[in-house]
């Protein structure tokens, strides 16, 4: 269900007449400046949720130890 080449045809004259032969290559820079910052804040946002993921895992992992070992005061504590 893609765009055939007459509709793409079409939206491009519609752009040509809608901005004219000279702002179409500013659109353009404009729109590759925009894709280029979108893409970066994604993988940022990428970096710090798997980054916050791995923490949560260690957290996870270190409280599954400390809940695993017992400790010598409490040991104590019971044999009084």
């Amino acid at each position: 269900m893609g765009l055939g080449w007459q509709e793409i045809l079409l939206i491009f004259l519609v752009v040509l007449i809608f901005f004219g032969a000279k702002r179409i290559p500013e659109i353009a820079k404009a729109l590759g400046k925009a894709s280029r910052e979108f893409k970066k804040a994604k993988d940022e946002i990428s970096k710090e949720t798997e980054e916050m993921m791995d923490a949560a895992e260690n957290h996870a992992e270190s409280t599954e130890k400390n809940a695993a070992s017992p400790d010598d005061d409490s040991k104590e504590d019971k044999v009084s």
